[in-house]
């Protein structure tokens, strides 16, 4: 596997067309074309095909199915990995998956522990029950959706790795959450950590902000998106610099020691 120090992120903050995962991977896919840099790792928001649906049925696509399909061709076209979220059928039940297709066409799979009750997403799709962390190219990746962001001990850096990823669907109502919880869970991990939410209105009448930010180690901001409008931002992100923060402060030596049942 390659291996590199500098980890180079494309965050799309974009609109999403409702429940059109054909305009919305033909959108997708003239911006990642779009890109001018080389980049290690593209990050897309959560549900980026359809929005975020209850109407799994109608959208839910096989791991076999042309999203997936897509993904792994982009990646080995771009030599990049591509990773977001889609709804995903599997066994007659229904995930909000978060895919991570490597280059080589692999693919790494989480599913949304936290569904959210709120807008009953826990009536339609089954919840995940394990963590994943993702070796890419010499780092160690925590790849985790929206919801998800307000419970810190699922993320929390028992593995010591060096990224943590939020895709997401944020609402206005609630962005203030979103921007304080994402640096939070930088400053605690000791880990950069990214979040890319959609912009745009969807049919439910839902306004999303994007508010796609990416913090270091100890909190400070690298890149943000908070005007509500469609951007890639591009971050690079310095493992050794990281690696030196820990050593200098050895935050997460002190953590309390607990298993999650």
């Amino acid at each position: 596997m390659n291996t590199t120090n500098h980890l180079r992120v494309a965050l799309i903050q974009s609109d999403l067309i409702w429940e059109n995962p054909t305009a919305n991977r033909k959108k997708f896919e003239e911006k990642i074309n779009g890109l001018l840099d080389e980049i290690d790792l593209i990050v897309l928001p959560e549900m980026f095909t359809t929005g975020f649906t209850m109407n799994a049925s109608a959208v839910a696509e096989t791991i076999e199915g042309e999203t997936v399909q897509w993904l792994q061709d982009l990646a080995q076209k771009k030599t990049t990995a591509i990773t977001g979220s889609i709804v995903i059928r599997e066994n007659d039940r229904f995930y909000n998956r978060l895919l991570f297709v490597h280059p080589s066409g692999k693919i790494d799979s989480y599913n949304k522990k936290h569904t959210f009750t709120l807008a009953g997403e826990h009536e339609v799709f089954s919840a995940g029950t394990e963590k994943i962390i993702v070796d890419y190219r010499g780092w160690k990746i925590c790849p985790l959706i929206c919801y998800d962001l307000r419970f810190p001990v699922w993320a929390r850096n028992t593995e010591n790795y060096d990224l943590l990823l939020y895709v997401a669907s944020w609402p206005k109502p609630r962005i203030e959450a979103w921007d304080s919880l994402l640096k939070a869970r930088a400053i605690e991990n000791m880990t950069y950590t990214a979040g890319v939410n959609r912009v745009g209105v969807d049919p439910n009448k839902y306004e999303y902000t994007g508010n796609t930010v990416c913090y270091d180690t100890l909190g400070n901001c690298l890149a943000k998106n908070n005007l509500g409008s469609e951007e890639t931002l591009i971050v690079k992100l310095n493992k050794q610099e990281q690696t030196k923060i820990r050593d200098r402060f050895r935050f997460l030596d002190d953590q309390d020691t607990f298993i999650l049942q």
